[in-house]
């Protein structure tokens, strides 16, 4: 979907917000589809819980507009606009029951007993909590907790749910676990969905679309798979996953020298002349490795370290011609052992042009 597209349920545009002096977002334009599932990602101070804020009313911008469904709510208060939200803390009632807790929206609304105790025993069915409907926060697990924070979010029957950072105080193994819950729940309830996170592997493994921010502005909408594999630009390549970032300069015939290989790459050159200095961008598992240092392709290599990462091995190599800055190659457990993979062993690596990404490098840098 485009940021033109008519038919998005959510749109967001120019959107400026300031505090004081300082700019939080740049003209930020966005069209979130209905019932997609989209994260907002970036490191600490990016922008991304501050444009959540911004289209739930918390925080009104400074400059742009936010629509809902073909509704202008950019001047809105919180409790004007229709969506749900999840709380990092999940700021549940701690002297309310869990089955309070959830009918509190619901009870606001005036809504009759029955009706309520029908929606709530709906919710407690759908997140699993049916046996816990008379128990205080204090009584329940952090995921359990996160589980009931999602049931009120949802009680109102919102058609936007704004979750921020709801799995960041978990421990890993449970937030592995109700990632896949939530996920399910909102394929299953078909809501539109927005969740702010600084965790990319939980972005990679929910988000129908992710939004990388950085510093106030946007550097890539896609899905996990085109942010991971063709990455926009040398930020986002570092920031999903993990990247070698290798010096080079362009040659004659469309080739790039880096790190005494030469790549093959002229589709990825975009315009850049022969002598110009580039950064050449691999994924370490991407990296292609054989045995021996002999071979038309690529350069030999010395391994100087190797780190266990259980499923694969990441192996840090030097070229061995000088002047190779070292880089790294992930290689999976059994293609490690096949090699006889150790410290000192010199292998062949080459970079297979349809998986290099070249970049001018940053201005100033």
């Amino acid at each position: 979907m485009t940021d033109t597209d008519k038919g998005a349920y959510l749109k967001v545009r120019n959107v400026l917000k300031k505090f004081g002096e300082f700019t939080a977002l740049h003209d930020i334009s966005l069209d979130v589809a209905e019932g997609e599932f989209v994260c907002f990602l970036g490191p600490s101070g990016c922008g991304k819980t501050t444009l959540l804020r911004a289209i739930a009313g918390l925080d009104i911008q400074t400059a742009g507009t936010v629509e809902q469904a073909g509704r202008d709510i950019s001047a809105l208060p919180p409790n004007e606009r229709d969506f749900g939200i999840v709380f990092q803390s999940y700021a549940l009632f701690p002297n309310l029951t869990v089955k309070k807790n959830i009918a509190y929206g619901l009870e606001n609304r005036k809504m009759a007993r029955a009706a309520i105790d029908t929606r709530v025993f709906e919710l407690l069915d759908l997140v699993g909590l049916k046996d816990h409907a008379n128990k205080y926060p204090a009584q329940l697990s952090g995921g359990q907790q996160q589980r009931v924070a999602l049931a009120r979010a949802l009680a109102t029957s919102p058609g936007l749910l704004l979750l921020d950072e709801p799995l960041s105080a978990l421990d890993a193994k449970v937030r592995i676990h109700l990632r896949h819950e939530i996920k399910e729940l909102q394929e299953k309830i078909g809501i539109t969905t927005i969740m702010v996170t600084h965790d990319q592997e939980e972005a990679l493994a929910m988000a129908d679309r992710i939004v990388v921010m950085n510093h106030g502005v946007i550097e890539q909408v896609g899905t996990p798979e085109e942010i991971y594999a063709e990455p926009a630009s040398p930020f986002v390549a570092d920031f999903i996953g993990t990247t070698n970032f290798i010096d080079g300069e362009v040659q004659a015939g469309g080739t790039v020298k880096a790190a005494g290989m030469v790549v093959e790459c002229a589709s990825a050159l975009d315009g850049m002349a022969p002598g110009e200095k580039v950064t050449v961008c691999i994924r370490p598992e991407d990296v292609k490795i054989t045995e021996g240092s002999d071979g038309d392709a690529g350069v030999a290599v010395e391994i100087t370290d190797i780190e266990f990462l259980g499923s694969f091995q990441r192996c840090h190599v030097k070229p061995r011609n000088a002047g190779g800055k070292a880089f790294l190659i992930d290689l999976s457990a059994s293609r490690a052992r096949a090699l006889a993979i150790k410290e000192g062993v010199t292998v062949q690596a080459a970079l297979p042009p349809e998986f290099v990404r070249i970049y001018r490098p940053a201005a100033g840098a």
